[in-house]
C-alpha cells in the first residue's frame, strides 16, 4: 500500500502548494481522497492512471477539496469514459455535482453512484477482497469524515518444503491455509503452525483532515500504520486553529501518540508558512516518526 501526495495546502494556492488531494494505492486498486482544485493536473504531471480511478473518497464540501471534481468528472466525459464511478461523501455532494452540471451543460458519459455516509459514527462503507474503508468523524465546521484504508486479513503462507514432504493436494494446502492441521494417513496429526508462517503484517492508512484535535479520532484509527494528520498551524496559533476547527502540529502528534500510529505525516499547511520545519519540529516533540507530507511524493504505507 502507498499514498502518493496531490496537493498539502490549506485555504489557497500558496507558497506553491496545491489544493488538499491524494491517491491512496493497494494491490492495483486506485482511490482517490480529496479532489482540490487542480488535481487533475497533478494526477497527469505524475503519470498517474488516472482512468483506473474508480472510487472518489470526498471529506468535505469546502472548495479546497471538492472544486477539483468537476473538471476530473468532465475530462473523464470528454474521453467517453464509460466505467461507472462511485463518490463517497457526507451529505450534498450529489445535489452539488448536478447542479453545476445542469448549469454548464454537462452530460455525464458514465454512471456515478453517490454513497452519502455517516459523519457521526466510524462505518465500513467500501470492500474488494483485499482491503476495507471506513469513514472516521471529524471535527470541523461542518459535516466532514475521514477516511481509513485497512487490508483484510491474508491467509497463511505455507512452507514451501512441507508441500513435497506430505506430498500435499491443492484442497490440503487451501484447507492448511485456512488454518486447518493435517491428518496423515496413519492418523498423525501435524499441526497447523508446524505447516505454515504467518502472513505479512496487515497494513492502515488514515487520512484525517480537516478537524479539531479529537480523543474520538484517536480511538477510530488505534493502531494504524501511518496516520496523515492536518497540522495547518503552529503552537503560536492555537487559538485561531481552536476558533477554525483546525489542528496544529503538536496536537496533530498528540492525537498520533494516543492512537498508537506507526508513523504520522502532517499536511494541510496554511499558506502563512514559507516552510514546514518548524511543524516537523514541534510535532516531533511529542512523536518520534513524524514527517512532513511532500507534494509528488510517493509514501509506502508498510
Amino acid at each position: 500500500m502507498w499514498v502518493r501526495i496531490l496537493g498539502n495546502g490549506s485555504g489557497g494556492p500558496f507558497q506553491g502548494r496545491h489544493y488538499s488531494a491524494q491517491l491512496v494505492h493497494n494491490r492495483r486498486h486506485y482511490f482517490l481522497v480529496d479532489c482540490g482544485e487542480g488535481t487533475q493536473e497533478q494526477l497527469h504531471r505524475y503519470r498517474l492512471p488516472v482512468d483506473r480511478i474508480q472510487q472518489i473518497f470526498i471529506t468535505h464540501l469546502h472548495g479546497d477539496h471538492v472544486f477539483g471534481l468537476f473538471g476530473l468528472l468532465t475530462s473523464y466525459s470528454l474521453k467517453n469514459r464509460e466505467r461507472p464511478m462511485q463518490l463517497y461523501s457526507p451529505p450534498g455532494l450529489s445535489a452539488l455535482i448536478n447542479d453545476v452540471a445542469r448549469h454548464c451543460g454537462i452530460h455525464f458519459s458514465f454512471p456515478m453512484e453517490f454513497i452519502e455516509v455517516s459523519y457521526e459514527h466510524p462505518e465500513r462503507v467500501f470492500e474488494n477482497k483485499n482491503l476495507e474503508v471506513w469513514t472516521i468523524p471529524l471535527q470541523h465546521g461542518t459535516p466532514c469524515v475521514g477516511w481509513l484504508f485497512r487490508e483484510k486479513p491474508r491467509p497463511l503462507n505455507i512452507r514451501p518444503e512441507v508441500i513435497e514432504q506430505y506430498g500435499l493436494s491443492f484442497a490440503q494446502i487451501r484447507a492448511i491455509k485456512a488454518g486447518t492441521d493435517l491428518v496423515l494417513p496413519d492418523g498423525r496429526i501435524i499441526p497447523n503452525s508446524a505447516l505454515t508462517l504467518p502472513p505479512k503484517p496487515l497494513l492502515s492508512y488514515a487520512y484525517c483532515t480537516d478537524t479539531a484535535p479529537s480523543a474520538a479520532v484517536a480511538e477510530a484509527v488505534r493502531g494504524v500504520s501511518m496516520l496523515y494528520h492536518e497540522a495547518t498551524f503552529l503552537d503560536e496559533h492555537t487559538e485561531e486553529a481552536t476558533a477554525a476547527r483546525h489542528s496544529t502540529a503538536r496536537q496533530a502528534a498528540e492525537v498520533a501518540r494516543a492512537a498508537g500510529a506507526g508513523r504520522l505525516l502532517l499536511g494541510h499547511f496554511s499558506g502563512r508558512y514559507p516552510n514546514i520545519e518548524q511543524h516537523v519540529r514541534e510535532a516531533s516533540e511529542v512523536f518520534p516518526t513524524v514527517e512532513a507530507a511532500v507534494e509528488g511524493v510517493e509514501y509506502s504505507v508498510g
